[in-house]
């Protein structure tokens, strides 16, 4: 399993950091977890293209989670020219009615689809690219799932969890991607010390996890509980027994000078694993032996 950071931001406008997506490459099969803006620049950096994703696992409906679906799903699309399967897509309710609004007759890119379909130019592109007529629309297999739900993969499968963040307007879940190789659990965003998402990410060998803004700056209680904390973020993986825990998804104000180092060092109080600052594009060993870090 190889694990690369896409985006480790927040809605926050970034040079340095797009926002959440995570790609996981296991066996034949290439998965992002959440594809928010930028992610899709960032999948390329990484030396991997569009028509390769398999399957996308989408936390929750905030647009910085999502907001490159649409163009993952449109470029896979464009770009295969009929000639590999159809993106497997997961997420909570209601992602079906979504993705249809998106993607449907009537979605927002409805006439766009419609025209690469039925104008001769776009019908002449396609053929070029290897495809065969009557070009077909995109329709990804979308699985709505709920926490206690697993999928089962190729090696692999993800046993789905509930994170603590915007219910009950928004269904919001987390992820554990479990392998013969390593286990990786993915929060989504997620704030306080959820039950859930200890058990969750139990004895996993990698923890990435929201850690949004530094404790003690929260407004109120609600906040916390909604959004990451670094201490909480400590606690969790502690009680989890994590191997190793990824930060991400951290407001820009934490990357001022010392702001970060400051705080794993905080967090070394509660949890004794390894602790990563997640960057864009770094890559996540697993099992690692190294001595601990905060780059």
């Amino acid at each position: 399993m190889k694990i690369t950071l896409l985006g480790t931001g927040t809605p926050a406008p970034s040079l340095t950091r797009q926002s959440s997506s995570y790609l996981v490459e296991v066996g034949e099969d290439v998965i992002v977890l959440d594809h928010g803006p930028g992610a899709q620049h960032r999948l390329l950096e990484a030396g991997r293209h569009p028509t390769e994703v398999t399957h996308a696992f989408l936390s929750h409906l905030h647009y910085d989670h999502i907001l490159d679906y649409p163009r993952l799903v449109l470029q896979r699309w464009d770009m295969g020219a009929g000639r590999i399967p159809e993106l497997k897509v997961f997420g909570p309710p209601p992602l079906a009615r979504i993705n249809e609004r998106l993607l449907g007759d009537d979605g927002a890119f409805g006439l766009d689809i419609e025209s690469r379909v039925s104008h001769r130019a776009s019908l002449d592109v396609f053929v070029s690219r290897g495809g065969v007529l009557p070009r077909r629309k995109p329709r990804p297999e979308v699985t709505e799932v709920t926490p206690g739900d697993v999928v089962e993969g190729s090696g692999w499968r993800v046993v789905v969890g509930a994170a603590s963040h915007f219910q009950p307007i928004l269904e919001c879940l987390g992820y554990r991607l479990e392998t013969p190789g390593g286990t990786l659990t993915y929060s989504g965003d997620s704030g306080g010390v959820p039950d859930s998402m200890v058990e969750l990410a139990t004895d996993c060998d990698v923890l990435i996890h929201m850690c949004h803004f530094r404790t003690g700056m929260e407004p109120s209680e609600g906040y916390r509980q909604a959004t990451g904390s670094h201490m909480d973020v400590a606690e969790v993986a502690r009680r989890a027994r994590a191997r190793t825990l990824v930060l991400t998804h951290m407001i820009p104000m934490l990357d001022r000078p010392g702001t970060l180092e400051r705080m794993v060092q905080e967090m070394r109080d509660v949890y004794s694993g390894e602790i990563i600052i997640g960057r864009d594009l770094m890559e996540i060993p697993l099992g690692t032996a190294a001595p601990r870090r905060i780059d």
